[in-house]
């Protein structure tokens, strides 16, 4: 079966652009339509009830424009609304979480830092993932105001973010951790300076691939896959010549997104 209908993907802003490009390295002949709440963002400053109500009508947006499958690429708003979500909805959903397993499971040291958005941090959900998967290994959890914001606004190279990696990462050398987890999908934009603030001799993790994978076993087994398409939609809930601005930078290619309201 060729299944036409697009892939919705969505983020409180440009870091699930770090998602879109996975899922569009392994799926190539999926459309997608890639919805970024730039005028909500940071989701990691939110309560959860907020999170319930803006993803359910994100979602709502998606399904309007007959998405057959979401990828909530979001840590923040996996972690605090993704139950919900699927409750609500009948539409398969994909989740982004933290990736605590592969990093408990590869850690020699027995130690790992976990960085995240403040929401995320405190998640009951990120503390389960925790209990379930690194028995017996150091977590140390830290909770980063701010980074979100200046990854969105595209000054991955501003001393500011230099200041902020300095102070996050701090907690994670002291422990001497081998493994980090990228637990916001904005950071991987930074993953060279955090590789040069953290050492080389740490492992990073985040869940881009992992997602991609899921997506793509997901489809074949509903039997959803595309084989003719290949086209990006960007929506932003902000300035769309922000977005596009700075997408086409991070993407390294020419981005155009629309504005919409959600």
């Amino acid at each position: 079966m060729n299944d036409k209908r697009p892939i919705g993907v969505f983020d409180s802003g440009i870091g699930g652009l770090s998602v879109l490009m996975e899922l569009q390295k392994l799926l190539p002949k999926e459309d997608f339509i890639f919805l970024a709440d730039q005028v909500n963002v940071p989701y990691g400053e939110k309560s959860q009830s907020q999170l319930c109500q803006l993803t359910s009508d994100i979602s709502n947006f998606l399904i309007k424009k007959d998405a057959k499958l979401i990828v909530v690429a979001c840590n923040t708003a996996t972690c605090n609304s993704i139950d919900f979500l699927r409750n609500k909805f009948t539409i398969p959903f994909v989740g982004t979480v933290p990736a605590i397993k592969p990093a408990a499971e590869q850690t020699v040291k027995k130690c790992i830092g976990v960085i995240s958005t403040p929401a995320t941090s405190e998640s009951s959900y990120l503390s389960d993932l925790i209990t379930d998967h690194a028995s017996g290994v150091k977590v140390v959890n830290v909770g980063c105001t701010g980074l979100e914001n200046v990854v969105e606004k595209g000054d991955i190279n501003s001393p500011e973010v230099e200041l902020l990696l300095k102070k996050y990462l701090a907690p994670i050398k002291i422990a001497g951790a081998d493994a980090i987890v990228l637990g916001c999908t904005h950071y991987p934009f930074l993953k060279t300076k955090i590789q040069t603030h953290i050492g080389l001799n740490v492992k990073m993790f985040d869940s881009g691939k992992a997602i991609a994978k899921r997506t793509l076993s997901l489809l074949e087994n509903s039997s959803s896959l595309n084989d003719c398409g290949g086209i990006s939609y960007y929506f932003t809930t902000g300035n769309d010549k922000d977005f596009s601005r700075v997408s086409s930078v991070l993407m390294e290619k020419e981005i155009s997104a629309k504005q919409t309201s959600i």
